[in-house]
């Protein structure tokens, strides 16, 4: 039972690391993108 909690655990954290990259990807682009329309 322990050893699944803790597998649920590390697939959460995981699933949160790639979430907080996605979203930091998204923030870049969007920065980008807003920055590209400003020069333009």
């Amino acid at each position: 039972m322990q050893l699944l909690q803790d597998t649920f655990l590390i697939d959460t954290y995981h699933e949160a690391i790639r979430l907080e990259l996605c979203t930091d990807f998204i923030h870049l682009l969007l920065t980008e993108i807003s920055h590209r329309n400003l020069i333009h």
